[in-house]
This record gives structure tokens, sequence and C-alpha cells, in this order.
């Protein structure tokens, strides 16, 4: 029960992108296609829950050695080695793929939701439902609900988005303007799951 709260909490309440504000850049930049949008999903999804389990392995490691310090530089590291293997596997098996994400799929390596979540996990401050151990399984069961719930978030924006170029839209509020507007509104919608867990 406590892993299906884990889960629930990561990907509506506590939402990453629409709660806790961490992953805006790819949020706003590739949500115009609702394809390269489940693409920049299934991409963070795979980089942060590897990204969660090595730096939870090497926090352990570097404070036995008490270098807990180099924490941020490490995880680092580790996430830009990630989505380098991320860029040769999308290379290979999708092109297209590859192309749509464009500059956005190396900028997974400073998306601070992966390094906000990695940290969040090691240090054991990771938001969890009262009676759960902060260990690596429950680490990696809140990892991969919070990737799921930014994949969500970046999917249901991006069919938003979609339907609004479809609209007309006033001038003064086309493009950047608009989709803020409509992020908020999703967000405010999200807002209506903090009672649930």
């Amino acid at each position: 029960m406590v892993y299906f709260l884990i889960f629930i909490s990561a990907i509506f309440v506590n939402n990453i992108v629409l709660s806790q504000f961490l992953g805006i850049c790819p949020f706003l930049g590739v949500s115009k296609k609702i394809d390269t949008a489940l693409g920049m999903g299934a991409a963070v999804t795979f980089v942060l829950v590897l990204a969660t389990i090595i730096t939870y392995l090497l926090q352990m490691l570097l404070n036995n050695f008490g270098l807990g310090f180099l924490q941020t530089i490490v995880f680092i590291l580790v996430i830009a080695a990630l989505v380098q293997m991320i860029e040769i596997i999308l290379k290979k098996i999708s092109p297209s793929l590859y192309q749509a994400l464009g500059v956005f799929l190396p900028l997974i390596t400073t998306n601070c939701c992966i390094l906000g979540v990695a940290i969040l996990v090691a240090d054991g401050t990771n938001k969890l439902p009262v009676g759960a151990d902060h260990n690596l399984l429950t680490g990696t069961i809140f990892a991969f609900a919070t990737a799921i719930g930014f994949a969500l978030a970046l999917v249901i924006f991006a069919g938003m988005r979609e339907q609004l170029a479809m609209n007309k839209v006033p001038k003064a509020m086309q493009g950047t303007p608009i989709a803020l507007l409509t992020a908020g509104l999703l967000a405010m919608a999200f807002m209506g799951f903090s009672g649930v867990v």
C-alpha cells in the first residue's frame, strides 16, 4: 500500500513540474507536439530512474569516504553520461525522434528535474507518505513515479497546445503567453489532487 501511495503522490499530488516547478525548460520547449512530448517523457523516465539508482549508491560511497560535498558534481557527471548513452541509442533506433527532440535531448543533462530528484532521493528528503522508509527501493519507485508524472504533465500540456494551435487566439496572447497561462491552469487542475494522499 505504501508503494502505491508513493506512486500516486509523486504523479499527481507532488508533480515535479506542476507543484515543485522543476523541469520547466523541457516542459515548455518540447510540448508543441504530442509525439515529441512522449519521446521526451520516455527519455526522461529512463535517465531519471537509472540516475537515481546510480547516484543513490554513489552517495553512500561518498558518505563513507567523507566526500559528500562532491555530490552535485558527481551527480551531474552521471546524468551527462546517461544522456550521452540515450543520444547514441536514439540516433541508431529512432533518427526521427532524435531529430524531433533536437537541442532538448542534450538539455536533459541540465534538466533540474533529474538532478533534483537524484538529490532528494540520495539525501532522503523526497516527500514520501507516512510509514515509508527512505531506501533504494522507495527511492526508485519515487523516481519512476516522478518521471511518469513529468511525462503525463508534458503529454497533457502538449495536447492542450495542439488544440490551442487550431483555435483563434488573440495576437497578444499567441505563443509563450498562452502557453504560460495554460500551464498555470494545468497546475491548478493538479492542485485538486492535493487532498488525495
